[in-house]
């Protein structure tokens, strides 16, 4: 995927400047699910949808998925998990069983849920796709959510991975804490990370101080690449394993690394630094620009409630359901109009943790191949486990 010079582009696509983001938006079996939530007085369609989404956001409980309800008359029965790699695994079996309809992975996964025949494309008649700002990864022909000339992703929401802090123990000013402080000698025990972020993290650090023999990007366009460049992240990060307190893998996980398992900086979601916030901790885009990363709906093979999934995505693209998804990921609106009615909490969180250039420097995660994501996730596990 071709990484998108800033989040300005965003902005200049619905006509909002940069201060008006900052001010209204400042991320195997059978497949169970909850009880669906019911309301009554539903009026615009019927029926019910199975969506799999990410646990740890309580508001798409409370607040979201009633809304989405009273507004169609559709049921969801939401299942959560903590990981694209959980998601995946679920896929397998219910796309032959039909137990899911829709799931809530990130673009840069595409390829391969295509590739592995999990996925259906989206009728367009059936969604407003002239809802969604322009730029926002996959949101419009030709762009990474379409494949062969099919649209398979929907946006949802776009957020960050940046660092948390705790604010008495780390300087959190911007453009001195960089993604290079999780490896830093004075961090030992104080670090919580992903497995496969932080070995990227790790490669961007020794692209920028020139010690790769390609660039860090040409890791994701073969497997020769990615060898040799992901055997000298993981070879420097192992040198530096000490430091870690905690891997994360799922918000709940990112959370307690900080409150419960001594963690004093991480490279997170958004969202951890967002619930986080009154605890003592900071967020902060690192100077090496933070991962990006646009989150949306792909509709399973053998779903059974395909009308249901497209009124469903059609509403998040909304904007009030642009703006509640957002506001419950503590991330940002896909839709037109949407950042006016964001959560003015996350506003503030937004204007601290991105200030100066921070948005201009965004790294989009690359388009990731089944491939990829195999060798990803070995990667990832040598590390965890050195």
């Amino acid at each position: 995927m071709t990484k998108l010079t800033s989040t300005q582009e965003l902005m200049r696509a619905a006509n909002l400047s940069r201060r008006s983001l900052l001010k209204s938006a400042v991320a195997v079996g059978a497949v169970g699910f909850a009880a669906p939530i019911t309301v009554q007085n539903a009026f615009a369609t019927s029926g019910e949808l199975n969506f799999e989404g990410w646990s740890g956001y309580d508001d798409l409980k409370k607040t979201v998925m009633p809304a989405f309800e009273k507004a169609t008359g559709i049921k969801v029965n939401f299942k959560e998990v903590d990981s694209q790699d959980t998601m995946r695994a679920d896929a397998k079996t219910a796309i032959a069983s039909g137990a899911v309809d829709v799931m809530e992975p990130t673009v840069d996964r595409l390829p391969a849920w295509v590739s592995d025949g999990f996925v259906q494309p989206w009728d367009l008649k059936k969604v407003a796709a002239d809802n969604y700002l322009d730029s926002v990864p996959g949101a419009k022909a030709g762009s990474a959510g379409d494949v062969d000339g099919k649209r398979y992703f929907l946006p949802s929401v776009w957020g960050t991975e940046a660092l948390t802090f705790n604010s008495k123990t780390v300087d959190g000013t911007y453009g001195k804490l960089g993604l290079d402080a999780l490896f830093s000698e004075n961090m030992v025990g104080k670090v919580t990370v992903r497995g496969h972020s932080s070995l990227a993290a790790m490669g961007r650090v020794l692209d920028a101080a020139g010690k790769l023999p390609m660039p860090w990007i040409d890791s994701y366009k073969n497997e020769d690449n990615m060898k040799k460049l992901w055997d000298i992240a993981l070879a420097e990060a192992v040198k530096h394993k000490k430091n870690i307190a905690q891997f994360w893998s799922g918000e709940n996980e990112a959370q307690a690394a900080f409150k419960t398992n001594g963690a004093e900086i991480g490279l997170t979601w958004d969202s951890t630094g967002y619930n986080l916030r009154n605890d003592g901790y900071g967020f902060v885009a690192p100077k090496e620009g933070a991962f990006a990363w646009s989150q949306g709906f792909l509709l399973l093979n053998g779903a059974k409630n395909v009308e249901q999934a497209h009124e469903f995505a059609k509403w998040v693209s909304t904007a009030d359901g642009a703006s509640m998804w957002a506001s419950a990921f503590s991330a940002n609106p896909v839709a037109k109009g949407a950042i006016d009615k964001m959560n003015p909490d996350v506003s503030k969180f937004y204007a601290s943790s991105y200030p100066g250039d921070a948005l201009a420097k965004l790294y989009w995660w690359p388009s990731q191949a089944a491939w990829f994501l195999k060798l990803r996730g070995e990667y990832a596990d040598k590390w965890k486990s050195a």
